[in-house]
């Protein structure tokens, strides 16, 4: 059963709800981040504070100091002014050498929490690297997001003089309940928003489809394979007698296109049928050229076998002048290429008196067994056989050497054909092209050789498939059912 779609009142009244609903939620998204926004830069502004109010401080300390200023002192001269700053900035820090060993803490040592006696070689190597000297290292712990910054302190000169830790804890359970409330009254809002987009756009809806019903009952009648009605509606608005004007300009113009499609497909249909009939008569006089140039070659007037081999050549050409006949049968009654004429064959044997018009110099034909038989139409089957060696040849450059291996045989109640050459090999580019009708990479032809193949093997419920290796060669592989489920005959 079909599923039945929406009217467009419905899609209207839908849609109209749907962008209040986005709207509400994309507000409410929005209201989110902007918290967050705020609390991340409060809390690296904070940050930022205290860690001037203790480099203030420190500096102080230092300058008002007995000891020289240097590394190794800074133990002995912060001994008790780390906690008195501390206190006075309510904030605890560490002070750390060059190489990251632990000087002196403000905090005092714990066992669940303890203060880290040696900093890590990657918080040094990121001091190091950084052009501010400063870097700030975020964990997540709890509801909030622990920071902990390192600083590079200097001395007057601006010399290194040793590493700021401050740890700093965000603490953003206030910020999350003001945020929840504030999603709580907003919520209400919303429901009470969408409450009145719910009345105003059913209302909507229904006025905007009103005119529309009339259109679509007009339309509802309407048939394109035959005389379309004009609509005619009166007491329409400006957009809907513009809609009305559209669709009668619509059905004039798809009448005269009509008319225009239905002669070019039928031209287009005699051109495709007159290739392919090109085609096909082709394909047996390039043969009979080939034997008739072979029988030239080697016909000896003292040669003992002279009346066989002449007999052989006469019934090869017979059988393909009995091809183009059919052929031409068929073109002249307006039919489709030969139909399938199914039949016990010896497919050694067809093979073999196929492969009997190309010079068997470069062509070697083999079989796993002396007799294979199978059903098939015999000249279909002598067209594909054809077509695939002829395909083969061309596709050898002319400085090589042809080399053809036709292979025959039988493998789980199928045949399998393979024809493999020796040549240029199928490129990248034209791979998926190959079996589309028309197209060719050779200067003559009409590019119908393959796609016919494949349509024949196709009716036969089989397939052909390839391999193909660039400057060596390609393998073509036909397969089809030894036996066929009914006869055309």
């Amino acid at each position: 059963m079909a599923k039945r779609s929406l009217s467009l009142s419905s899609r209207i009244f839908f849609y109209m709800i749907l962008l209040v609903v986005l709207a509400s939620i994309l507000i409410a998204a929005v209201t989110v981040y902007q918290y967050k926004e705020q609390s991340r830069d409060y809390h690296r502004m904070r940050l930022e504070r205290k860690e001037a109010q203790l480099i203030s401080s420190i500096n102080y300390v230092l300058k008002a100091s007995s000891w020289e200023i240097k590394t190794e002192n800074l133990g002995v001269i912060f001994k008790q002014k780390i906690y008195e700053i501390a206190n006075i900035h309510n904030v605890a820090f560490n002070l750390y050498d060059l190489k990251g060993g632990l000087i002196k803490s403000s905090r005092p040592w714990l066992d669940n929490n303890p203060v880290p006696q040696q900093l890590s070689k990657t918080i040094i190597d990121t001091l190091n690297q950084t052009s501010s000297k400063r870097f700030v290292e975020k964990n997540k712990l709890l509801d909030g997001n622990y920071r902990s910054s390192y600083l590079v302190l200097t001395d007057p000169s601006s010399k290194p003089l040793g590493i700021l830790n401050v740890p700093y804890f965000d603490d953003d359970s206030l910020n999350s309940r003001e945020l929840k409330e504030f999603l709580v009254r907003i919520g209400f809002a919303y429901v009470l928003m969408v409450l009145i987009a719910i009345v105003f756009a059913y209302a909507m809806s229904k006025f905007i489809t009103k005119s529309l019903k009339s259109i679509s009952d007009k339309m509802y009648q309407t048939r394109f394979e035959k005389r379309n009605k004009k609509i005619a509606l009166e007491g329409a608005s400006s957009e809907i007698k513009s809609l009305v004007e559209s669709y009668n300009n619509m059905i004039d113009a798809l009448e005269e296109s009509a008319l225009k499609l239905a002669s070019t497909e039928r031209e287009e249909a005699w051109r495709e049928m007159a290739k392919q009939v090109a085609h096909e008569i082709k394909n047996p006089l390039t043969p009979m050229r080939l034997s008739v140039q072979s029988f030239l070659r080697k016909f000896d007037p003292e040669d003992k076998d002279i009346h066989k081999k002449v007999e052989e050549y006469s019934n090869t050409l017979i059988q393909q002048i009995d091809t183009m006949s059919k052929i031409a049968e068929a073109f002249s009654s307006f039919a489709k290429m030969p139909a399938q004429k199914l039949e016990p064959l010896d497919l050694v044997k067809v093979v073999e008196h196929a492969l009997d018009i190309f010079p068997d110099v470069f062509i070697s034909f083999s079989s796993t067994k002396e007799t294979l038989e199978a059903d098939f139409d015999r000249d279909q089957l002598n067209r594909i056989v054809t077509n695939l060696v002829k395909n083969a040849i061309q596709s050898i450059p002319e400085n090589k050497t042809p080399k053809i291996e036709v292979n025959l045989f039988e493998e789980n109640s199928r045949i399998y054909i393979k024809v493999k050459d020796n040549g240029s090999g199928i490129e990248d580019a034209i791979a998926e092209k190959i079996f589309e009708p028309k197209f060719t990479t050779k200067t003559s032809g009409m590019g119908l050789g393959l796609p016919m193949v494949k349509n024949i093997i196709e009716a036969y419920d089989g397939n052909i498939t390839y391999e193909t290796i660039l400057g060596e060669g390609s393998l073509f592989e036909v397969s089809f059912p030894k036996k066929q489920k009914t006869y055309d005959v």
